[in-house]
């Protein structure tokens, strides 16, 4: 399917789906910033120089073709990440693309620390700083047993709130293969976890 003709052709039209999609935006900018990078960037800021990049985008659009308009803004942002990680933390970051699909790449994908801090973050958060490091270090060794597509679906589905079919897209892979991935990464997880009784993913 292409969707060329519904992405925005002027900066009036980007401003609207910019406005309409930005609280799933700033959630991607919040769960995939390092967090050695907390206090020191505004997920604010990072979208602003996404949306500016995005403008300058306006012209070749083009060269996005088959991207619906927010999995095309949902690029970007990953973008604008990984330029912002190498400028801070002087990290050249991997660009997945060059490891899974040439869809991926304005992908940032989230490590496994950022994940299981967010895992953890939902969680009833334990009394001690000790205890929630170590929780956050038993929930990124459960992670490292998934593969890095999986744990990345999971990502933006349940911290993204990304749809399946949109998972599909950003991802270069069909609908019905991420559905699957999905549950067989969830229950992969659970079972890593079944031994921490404190440990829920009840909301998952």
């Amino acid at each position: 399917m292409k969707f060329l003709n519904l992405l925005p052709n002027s900066k009036q039209q980007l401003t609207e789906l910019f406005s309409i999609h930005r609280e799933r935006l700033w959630r991607t900018v919040q769960t995939r910033l390092d967090q050695r990078l907390y206090g020191r960037v505004d997920p604010d800021d990072v979208l602003q120089e996404a949306y500016l990049d995005a403008q300058q985008r306006l012209k070749s659009a083009k060269d996005l073709e088959g991207y619906s308009p927010f999995v095309w803004l949902r690029l970007i942002v990953g973008q604008t990440l990984i330029n912002m990680h190498r400028r801070h933390l002087g990290a050249q970051k991997r660009d997945a693309a060059r490891e899974q699909s040439q869809r991926l790449q304005f992908q940032c994908s989230a490590t496994t620390t950022q994940v299981a801090f967010q895992l953890s973050a939902s969680q009833t958060s334990p009394s001690s700083a000790a205890m929630r490091a170590e929780r956050v270090g038993q929930i990124a060794a459960s992670l490292e047993s998934l593969s890095e597509m999986d744990r990345e679906i999971l990502t933006l589905r349940h911290f993204e709130d990304l749809t399946n079919k949109e998972i599909a897209e950003l991802l270069g892979i069909e609908q019905k293969t991420a559905s699957i991935r999905y549950v067989r990464a969830l229950q992969r997880l659970k079972n890593c976890l079944e031994d921490d009784r404190d440990f829920q993913l009840n909301d998952f």
